[in-house]
This record gives structure tokens, C-alpha cells and sequence, in this order.
């Protein structure tokens, strides 16, 4: 098949309405999980916890967190898995991966010697759960070993593993804590898929949510973005080597783009995979929260700024909730805005701490 070819602006607007964040704002979280695909789940409070940083991005003012606890505890139609939110519609997809083995000797070494361990849980979860992590007793045969924070964190890790291999489920949060129960009780009865087809269906799902991505990644951030052979091929004007697209995304591109502003958490999908952003968007972006202030250029946790369809800039800002103010270190423009470029964004910082419950102040130095 013939590459499509597009300009920058078209695989742009492709990735932006893919990620719902276009002018056309979804209703409900179970919508927007099922059509990303994964929210990320950080508890760093800079601003908010991705997660629901991510969501306010896409329902606007009116979203709550109760919201998402609805969606995970009620309605069940989102489940937690491996550090992500993800759309019940999608559990098919994960049954086939947790009954893969697991990857690693070591962590399978550790599963057998600590059979009686798992076994506890288990029937501790079927006569009592959901229960949280602080009340299942640890009664490890031998600690779990590591160089890390996971060192000696014997439950938590049996809990992990027991998720990844299908026989506990995540069954919604205390705060950060995390409640868990077994997962034939959990989690509804859904077809099986065979494993043959499981990588191909999750590459063709990631692309629906990126709209455009490469075939295969050099660097694979936390949560893959490349999409095999998903879609159709692309070439981008200006921009080396071949994509994937959603066709979806090309009958799009037949009706008028409308965008808005957005201020992104570092972790949304659209920024996420740092190559592409830049080659699609032109937009540089690091995570600086682990650098050395002094080695910072935009601050601790700088949001992208989405404007129309293009990033724009990036927002260095902290929630000083003691305080109950959205402090605003300093606005970086990339390239210059109009003052209806400055006015749209000024509103969204204003939105952002309205959501927050917190008044804007512009911090001094």
C-alpha cells in the first residue's frame, strides 16, 4: 500500500483529536479511559495526581475524583492494571497476557519458594476481601530482595505478582492505598482471546488512541507506543522516516479541526513519547523534577501547553494547597504569542486553579 502523505499540521490534529483533546470534549471518564485506552497513575501532587490531572484535561471543570472511583468501584467499568487505568472493554486483551509465565528467573524462583505465602493471601482475600495492602500479614518463607524501594516489601510484591498472573485484582484505592480482592470475584466474566492474536489487537487499540505513531520505538517509555503493523503507513512532510496511522484519524481530516487550550500533565499520552512530540509538534520537553534546580530550564513539573494544534509552551506552576494558591512561577512561551494566545492560556491557568480550589498568584523571582 502507498504511503499516505500528510503535512505536520494534519498528523497534529490526527494526534490531538485521537487524545480527545480537540474542542469536542468527551461526557464521562469510562469514555475517555476507553477511547486512551490508559490513563497513568502518579501520586506526584505538583499540580494533581496524573490521573485525574489527565481526565480534567479532557472533561474539563466539572470532573471529580469520585468520579473515577465510580468508574473503578461501582461501575466497574474501568479496572487498575500495572500502574494504569485501563477500559474494561480491554480486559480480554490482559487475561491473555497474565497467562503468560512470568518474565523473569528471578521473580519466578521467588514465586516457589514462597508458595505458602501466596496461598495465605489467597484465602485470606476469599474469606475477608477486599482488604487493603496494611491488612494482609506477611508470612513470607523468603523476603523479596532488591537494591530498590521494593526491598523486603514482601506484600506488595506477592500482590503485584498475583495480579499479573490473574488470581488477585486491584478493587480501587484508600487514598494511595489500594484495596484488593480475588479476581474471578472482581472482575466480570469476559470471552477469551487467544494469545496469538493479543499483540496485534493491542497495537491496532494504541493506535486508535494515538491516531499516528511509529511502527517500532528505539526508546520505549514506561508504557509501550510503537503499533507494529496496526493501521496504514504514513510519511510526514519534513519529518524522516515512516508512521502508522489510524484510518479513522485520515476521515477526520475531512471535517473542520476545531482546538482549544489545555494544560497537560507531563505524563498525558500526547506528550509522553518525548521523540514523537518533537517531531510532530516541534516541542522539546523533559521532566525536570529529578534534576538539580539550578539545572532546570522550565521548572520542577512544567505542564505542556496545547493551543489549537500545537504546543506552545510550558507552565511552571505548584499547588500550595496550605497556602490555597496555584503559585505561577513563569509562563514559557515558545516562540511568540499573540495576546489571544497569551489571554486563552492566562483563562486556562485560572480554570486549573479553579478546578484545584485554589487562587492564582503570580510567584516573585
Amino acid at each position: 500500500m502507498e504511503p499516505h502523505r500528510l503535512s505536520r499540521r494534519d498528523a497534529r490534529r490526527i494526534a490531538i483529536r485521537a487524545q480527545l483533546l480537540d474542542a469536542e470534549r468527551p461526557a464521562l471518564v469510562a469514555e475517555v479511559v476507553d477511547e486512551l485506552t490508559v490513563v497513568n497513575i502518579d501520586p506526584t501532587n505538583a499540580i494533581a495526581p496524573s490521573e485525574d490531572h489527565i481526565l480534567w484535561a479532557r472533561l474539563g471543570g466539572g470532573y471529580e475524583h469520585s468520579q473515577l472511583q465510580v468508574a473503578v468501584e461501582t461501575d466497574r467499568s474501568v479496572f487498575e492494571y500495572d500502574g494504569m487505568y485501563r477500559a474494561i472493554a480491554d480486559l480480554p486483551l490482559y487475561w491473555a497476557i497474565m497467562r503468560r509465565p512470568l518474565k523473569y528467573q528471578q521473580t519466578r524462583d521467588w514465586m516457589v519458594a514462597n508458595d505458602g505465602f501466596r496461598r495465605d493471601v489467597l484465602v485470606r482475600l476469599r474469606e475477608a476481601g477486599p482488604l487493603r495492602t496494611s491488612e494482609i500479614p506477611d508470612t513470607a518463607q523468603r523476603p523479596w530482595g532488591s537494591t530498590g524501594w521494593t526491598n523486603n516489601r514482601n506484600v506488595t510484591q506477592m500482590l503485584e505478582l498475583l495480579v499479573r498472573l490473574g488470581e488477585v485484582a486491584i478493587a480501587g484505592r484508600a487514598g494511595r492505598e489500594r484495596w484488593w480482592d480475588l479476581a474471578e470475584r472482581w472482575y466480570p466474566h469476559v470471552a477469551e482471546v487467544a494469545d496469538a492474536e493479543v499483540d496485534d489487537l493491542r497495537d491496532q487499540r494504541r493506535l486508535q488512541s494515538l491516531g499516528i505513531a511509529r511502527a517500532k520505538q528505539t526508546e520505549v517509555p514506561l508504557e509501550r507506543m510503537d503499533v507494529g503493523a496496526a493501521g496504514e503507513p504514513a510519511v510526514v512532510d519534513g519529518v524522516p522516516g515512516s508512521w502508522r496511522v489510524d484510518p479513522v484519524g485520515l476521515d477526520d481530516l475531512t471535517r473542520p479541526f476545531v482546538g482549544r487550550t489545555a494544560l497537560l500533565s507531563p505524563f498525558d499520552r500526547l506528550v509522553f513519547d518525548r521523540a514523537r512530540a518533537e517531531a510532530l509538534f516541534g516541542f522539546e520537553h523533559v521532566l525536570e523534577m529529578y534534576k538539580p534546580a539550578a539545572n532546570r530550564r522550565w521548572g520542577y513539573f512544567a505542564l505542556p501547553i496545547l493551543h489549537g494544534d500545537a504546543l506552545i509552551g510550558k507552565l511552571d506552576a505548584k499547588a500550595d494547597r496550605k497556602a490555597g494558591v496555584l503559585r505561577v512561577f513563569r509562563v514559557h512561551a515558545d516562540g511568540d504569542w499573540t495576546a489571544d494566545t497569551a489571554a486563552a492560556v492566562r483563562a486556562e491557568i485560572v480554570a486549573l486553579a479553579d478546578w484545584l480550589g485554589l487562587e492564582v498568584v503570580e510567584a516573585e523571582g
